[in-house]
């Protein structure tokens, strides 16, 4: 006895779609990390320029350390859609697909921690007070 053949042509589709949707937040991801970390490279090298004295950072908590991880779990996002699309596949083709809810809880957790751990870097206060350059006195 043979299976019917059912077209899965849609569901491979919308497989496919969510692939790429996954590829993008993933893209997305790793150009807003390399942009943070290397704004952070540039407000690094002005203060320098500006005032002459290295900017006094925290060597872990830095915008270029949010940047990296940002970029490190792009990276993630497109092995992890990588390997969902591979899983979806082989379910669409047994005919027993089940949704994972797991996957985006993960995602939104790991999501809002890298926003929350930006919140600091966005409201800290520069702590340098930049060189008062001495005033000439004018001629009476």
């Amino acid at each position: 006895m043979t299976k019917p053949n059912i077209d899965r042509q849609p569901e491979h589709q919308a497989n496919e779609r969510t692939f790429l949707a996954w590829l993008r937040t993933a893209i997305a991801l790793i150009g807003f990390g390399f942009a943070i970390a290397r704004f952070g490279l540039f407000l690094h090298q002005l203060q320098l320029t500006l005032t002459q004295q290295p900017d006094p950072r925290d060597p872990l908590f830095n915008s270029e350390t949010l940047g990296v991880g940002l970029v490190v779990f792009g990276i993630l996002t497109i092995a992890l859609a990588a390997w969902r699309y591979n899983q979806v596949f082989g379910q669409i083709e047994r005919g027993d697909y089940r949704p994972s809810r797991l996957l985006v809880w993960v995602m939104t957790g790991v999501v809002i921690v890298f926003g929350t751990l930006s919140l600091p870097l966005l409201l800290m206060k520069n702590r340098t007070v930049p060189p008062t350059q001495p005033r000439l006195k004018q001629p009476l």
